[in-house]
């Protein structure tokens, strides 16, 4: 094997190993293996088309089947543009679907170059690739059947990429997808280049992109050590997903919120050992940790007895209302078997719930060393004060979440005089 061929085949081996390197480190994302898919065809393709045969020039004539890895290299990069863009947020009045388009028509153009390539196998080889040897070939209409796809591909994937950096995506991202745009031109200058310049073209079109990724998830570690200092996976969820500038900012939404806490602890607590107070406390926790995510809520802050839930942030979650209601119900239910349990003679423990649903502010909130996510507004103070007043057993209900809730079974109550509401409070009780 020439020393050509060799680098080469540690080019096509450096692709391959960044394609399972990707797949590995993430293999639940589909942009992830859409990324890894684009380098370990593009490590097969440089394998079959120059190392394979320059060795086994008999297999010429299956030349157009070797196209099959660079259109799968060619169609899965676009694709990893088309599913990062999906991840990044967009205000509702822009229009998403020319970015879109444009990629699926250089999706298209990279399928044109392999039918081709299939039906010209012989063109393909001696017109096209490694053209760079004969400069006079980038003149003739063989040359351009295919080049003309593959740089429509090229440009398909730059626009898309322009049009995701529209959305203002975190650093990292911007990072990352603009390593892909500087170094989609070197990958397509191998397809051309002489045999000499090919394999440096393509291995500094690979170390570029490999510096963005490396950065990329340098700085998600980074997210991982900030998400750590949050109560709730829902929040880790939403930095990994929109990453941390727009987890960081402070928004409004309508969210239901749910408040618990247990009747008779405080001289429960006092009259029984401190391990035995703790074991109550760490059966109580998850028990209704296990409730509130079976519904797709977040935990917002425990505090002794006390525990706050918010159903809709930072995640949204359809039915916000009805599903409060429902996770209420719950709570209820499990800590009514479990204070049963856990009551001793002249020590009755018991359970109230308290929901209301309103606009709040959702956001971070904490020192440097301790972070957490947090809602401001009158409905956590509404639902804190109905599970004051709930008896045990009791699930109180503010007006504004049975409305939204519809056909749940509510009862209606009198109206309460609550601290810190000037007006006698009107709200229901879950059946």
């Amino acid at each position: 094997m020439t020393p050509g061929l060799d680098t080469h085949t540690l080019v096509s081996l450096v692709a391959l190993g960044m394609g399972i390197a990707f797949v590995s480190a993430d293999r639940a994302s589909p942009a992830s293996r859409a990324l890894a898919g684009g380098f370990f065809f593009m490590g097969l393709s440089i394998y079959l088309n120059v190392v394979w045969l320059a060795v086994r020039p008999e297999l010429m004539s299956w030349a157009g089947w070797f196209a099959l890895p660079e259109v799968l290299s060619i169609v899965c990069m676009l694709e990893w543009i088309l599913r990062v863009r999906r991840t990044i947020p967009v205000s509702a009045d822009m229009d998403t679907r020319t970015g879109d388009r444009v990629l699926r028509l250089g999706q298209l153009s990279g399928v044109l170059y392999g039918v081709f390539s299939f039906i010209w196998p012989e063109l393909r080889a001696q017109a096209f690739l490694r053209a760079g040897d004969r400069p006079e070939l980038f003149l003739s209409a063989g040359f351009w059947v295919f080049m003309g796809p593959v740089l429509l591909a090229m440009i398909a994937g730059c626009v898309g990429i322009a049009l995701l950096l529209k959305r203002r995506p975190d650093r990292a991202e911007t990072i990352r997808v603009v390593a892909m745009a500087l170094a989609a031109p070197l990958f397509v200058a191998g397809f051309v280049l002489p045999l000499q310049w090919s394999a440096l073209s393509v291995i500094t079109g690979e170390l570029v992109f490999l510096i963005g990724a490396v950065h990329y998830h340098v700085l998600q570690g980074q997210r991982g050590q900030f998400m750590s200092r949050f109560l709730s996976p829902q929040v880790a969820r939403l930095v990994s997903e929109r990453g941390l500038d727009q987890a960081m900012r402070d928004t409004q939404r309508e969210i239901t919120v749910v408040a618990c806490d247990l009747r008779g602890f405080t001289a429960y607590a006092a009259a029984h050992p401190s391990a035995e107070v703790i074991a109550v406390l760490r059966e109580y926790y998850d028990a209704v940790g296990r409730e509130v995510a079976a519904v797709g809520a977040t935990i917002n802050d425990f505090a002794g007895d006390g525990i706050l839930v918010l159903v809709g942030a930072p995640l949204p979650v359809a039915y916000h209302a009805q599903r409060g209601i429902e996770l209420a119900c719950r709570i209820r239910d499990v800590g009514v078997a479990l204070t049963q349990r856990w009551s001793r003679p002249g020590y009755r423990l018991g359970i109230g719930v308290g929901v209301a649903t309103g606009v709040v502010t959702v956001g971070v909130i904490g020192s440097a060393s301790r972070l957490e996510y947090t809602a401001v507004g009158s409905a956590v103070n509404l639902a804190c004060r109905l599970c004051e007043h709930a008896a045990d057993g009791d699930v109180l209900v503010d007006t504004r979440t049975a409305e939204l809730a519809g056909a749940v079974a509510l009862q209606a109550r009198a109206p309460l005089q609550l601290k810190g509401f000037t007006a006698a409070v009107p709200h229901y009780a879950a059946v």
